[in-house]
């Protein structure tokens, strides 16, 4: 299997806090990875460290291949990365058209999507007038979902992409999250809910105080008494 994105030794401290403690980790092409974790677990850091928002103290980060180390966010897009952060950034003063107009006009040259297209792969048809701002949170998730897909990613970062859905709207953006990855892409996704979690994932990264806890396929992890201990603040 293609190795996508790989890290090194990945540290990152913040004054005298070590808060990303060398982490080797790999994805491969055509998967859905899932990173958990409880709460300061280091999951927004080493998120913001593969996707240029933070340098790493030690260690790198490496896509396609190349060491990433000085590459910056806009950069690391170019070359294929994509992101969709936990918060919605719509513009509220653009339609649902003009919003993916933007990312089809960035878009890398090698995979065109038309607008119509994501549309309907995004569960916005009816909707390309409607100002963003005017859209239910659930829509405003899936419209940056697309944005990000429109520019032909190689690797798609969500970061929470459920966080404040309701239960309907979280397992329809499983389902399309799904079809992505039948599609080709491949995912990486920061999560919390562990139902959305055990609906998409192809592997399952644990993280727990900094470090890597576990990895490994989901049913095997998800099985551990002590993944369910640090994870869940229980014994299963």
């Amino acid at each position: 299997m293609t190795t996508l994105l790989e890290t090194r030794a990945l540290t990152k401290r913040f004054g005298g806090a070590q808060v990303i403690n060398g982490i080797d980790f790999q994805v491969t092409a055509g998967e859905i990875r899932c990173v958990i974790g409880p709460n300061g677990a280091g999951k927004s850091t080493f998120f913001k460290l593969i996707t240029g928002e933070h340098r790493p103290s030690e260690g790198s980060v490496h896509f396609l291949g190349r060491d990433m180390s000085h590459v910056l966010p806009h950069e690391r897009i170019r070359m294929g990365m994509s992101i969709k952060f936990q918060i919605p950034g719509v513009f509220p003063e653009l339609t649902v058209r003009q919003h993916l107009q933007l990312g089809l006009h960035r878009a890398r040259d090698d995979r065109p999507e038309s607008l119509d297209a994501l549309l309907q792969r995004f569960m916005l048809e009816g909707e390309e007038s409607v100002l963003a701002g005017n859209l239910s949170h659930g829509k405003k998730q899936w419209l940056e979902i697309a944005m990000a897909v429109s520019l032909g990613p190689k690797l798609l970062f969500l970061d929470e992409p459920v966080a404040g859905m309701s239960v309907e709207e979280t397992h329809a953006t499983g389902e399309l999250i799904m079809r992505l990855r039948e599609a080709g892409l491949t995912i990486m996704v920061v999560e919390h809910d562990m139902t959305f979690v055990k609906q998409i994932a192809s592997r399952v990264t644990v993280l727990h105080g900094g470090r890597l806890f576990a990895d490994g396929p989901l049913d095997e992890i998800l099985a551990r008494d002590d993944v369910a201990e640090i994870y869940l603040g229980r014994k299963k």
